[in-house]
């Protein structure tokens, strides 16, 4: 029997968009992760998905709700000891590696002001396991004094990916961390994932509006409108025969080989999901 590695229960957050007007991000949103999987959490921009993502690392508070990691409750209004216990399970990976990173400083300090907070390393045992790390993610140790202007965008996503692993997390939060790569680094930082995934013994919360690379990575698929989840399976269900009219759309609408805008059936399949 599989242990879960995050469950989510009713979720609910709403945000103020006016005098006595508040708009609904997360709308009684429940799913289970289990230990050492992936699950890919798609929907277009305004979905709720990132909403979800940040309130399971703790950047949100919700208005209702529940969220377990490897078991422990998360406590909704954490206090400062909280969020230290919860970063150290719980990690996040963003779209853009340059929030993580100083242009000021060598792309080192990053990982290694997670590996003080979270650990008691001499300054030298510091530096050893920065290298440990930037070897791991597949970035030779010569970067370690770059500055990120001296790095692409993969070779940074990488530097991300190694500062989110300083912590020792059990679960990264994945959220659209390929989105601004093109084609081939995509490839490649999505491999290194899975590799990692399954040497580290990771679970991953891997939120995308890009249904291409789920195939690449994601156990379980649901797909989000609206703040609810309104399709749930495996990623070769969810795919390959879709049941929701948005999940057929989202899948209409993506580019592939061969690909051609079937502008018939997308008009036919907003008209389902608006009826």
């Amino acid at each position: 029997m599989t242990t879960p590695g995050i469950i989510v229960t009713n979720l609910t957050k709403t945000f103020p968009t006016g005098p006595k007007k508040r708009m609904t991000a997360l709308d009684a949103v429940s799913l289970t992760i289990d230990q050492g999987s992936c699950l890919a959490v798609v929907g277009e921009s305004g979905s709720g998905k990132t909403t979800l993502a940040r309130i399971i690392v703790g950047l949100e508070t919700p208005d209702s709700g529940e969220v377990a990691v490897n078991g422990e409750p998360v406590a909704a209004r954490a206090n400062r000891k909280e969020l230290r216990r919860r970063a150290r399970d719980i990690q996040m990976v963003f779209q853009d590696p340059q929030s993580s990173l100083n242009r000021r400083l060598p792309v080192r300090v990053a990982v290694d002001e997670v590996l003080r907070a979270h650990s008691k390393l001499s300054g030298a045992a510091r530096r050893e396991r920065c290298a440990e790390l930037f070897t791991l993610v597949g970035l030779e140790t010569r970067f370690l004094d770059a500055l990120p202007s001296e790095l692409s965008g993969g070779q940074k996503q990488r530097v991300a990916i190694a500062r989110a692993l300083a912590a020792n997390p059990a679960v990264i939060v994945l959220d659209e961390s390929v989105a601004a790569l093109d084609v081939t680094v995509q490839a490649q930082i999505l491999e290194l994932l899975a590799e990692l995934r399954i040497s580290q013994g990771l679970t991953y919360l891997f939120i995308t509006h890009d249904l291409s690379v789920v195939q690449m990575i994601a156990d379980q698929v649901v797909v989000m409108r609206k703040g609810a989840i309104v399709e749930r399976g495996t990623t070769t269900e969810v795919l390959t025969a879709p049941q929701h009219p948005y999940t057929r759309l989202l899948l209409a609408c993506a580019p592939r080989p061969g690909w051609k805008p079937q502008r018939g059936m997308i008009a036919k399949l907003r008209e389902e999901i608006a009826s």
